[in-house]
């Protein structure tokens, strides 16, 4: 396991990995290719339904900068400037997004083996602060997440959660929509040469007391080849295959059903991703 509590974005993230990473109902195409100067270019493309959205993200690293440069299909560039280990532990984030003004951010972090804190500000008059930290160790963790917009005046996010983790199991409890969500998670690796794992979420909203429970699983049919499955208490039952065809590309097939209302057409979705 890995020294200290991490940031507040991991806690419980093994569980939500499991439970909704890769599943999609659209048709996603994406490659990259690299250039004879070390630079990534992604082209990727998402059908959705009758709709079609594209981008093409251009990546350049240079010693401990990478920079990453994004252009869609509805004209927006997005740019993102990372720095890693400026100090020991830190890494800073600067990102903006052109046109829109308001999008300007610098974000720090700074990973301890007792801490993590992770701090951002809009680049703007009034701009939105966000302060989020961790306390603990790498077997439990207690963190906050907060959110502050400065123009409006009021706290966005107010949210806290708690991890353990033991051996091949981890288990979440967060406290979000400040204060309306309760969520708790489980994450459990029953079998590490097939990479067998299983996880549950249960979210309860006290605004209208409504609970949502969902089931998931993962298992390797061979070194190339893991099979997910999901199901939760609406009903809707998900499922994907996912092959490494080659080293870091991967075909992703998925499907979704509702099983309360079978008369009604599968979801089913398509994702290639192509790196040399």
């Amino acid at each position: 396991m890995a020294k200290g509590p991490g940031l507040y974005s991991d806690i419980g993230k093994k569980a939500r990995d499991l439970l909704y990473r890769d599943y999609n109902s659209d048709q996603k195409f994406t490659i990259t290719t690299y250039s004879p100067t070390g630079v990534a270019i992604t082209s990727s493309g998402t059908k959705k339904g009758e709709l079609f959205v594209a981008d093409v993200n251009t990546q350049l690293k240079n010693r401990n900068i990478t920079t990453d440069i994004k252009v869609d299909t509805d004209s927006n560039l997005s740019t993102t400037i990372t720095v890693n280990e400026p100090a020991p532990g830190v890494k800073t984030v600067l990102s903006f997004r052109i046109p829109d003004q308001r999008s300007g951010k610098v974000e720090v972090q700074y990973l301890h083996d007792y801490f993590g804190i992770g701090a951002s500000v809009g680049l703007t008059a009034n701009p939105i602060i966000n302060v989020s930290g961790t306390l603990g160790t790498n077997v439990i963790a207690l963190g906050h997440d907060l959110t502050y917009d400065t123009k409006i005046g009021e706290f966005t996010k107010l949210n806290t959660g708690l991890n353990f983790t033991k051996d091949d199991l981890v288990a979440s409890l967060t406290l979000t929509d400040k204060g309306d969500v309760l969520n708790a998670s489980y994450y459990h690796v029953v079998n590490h040469l097939t990479k067998t794992a299983v996880g549950a979420e249960v979210t309860h909203r006290f605004s209208n007391t409504e609970n949502t429970l969902t089931l998931g699983t993962q298992h390797a049919l061979d070194p190339l080849t893991t099979v997910k499955a999901r199901f939760n208490n609406f009903g809707k039952a998900n499922a994907l295959i996912q092959h490494e065809w080659r080293p870091r590309s991967f075909l992703t097939i998925s499907g979704e059903v509702d099983t309360k209302a079978i008369e009604k057409s599968a979801k089913v979705g398509l994702a290639l991703a192509l790196k040399p």
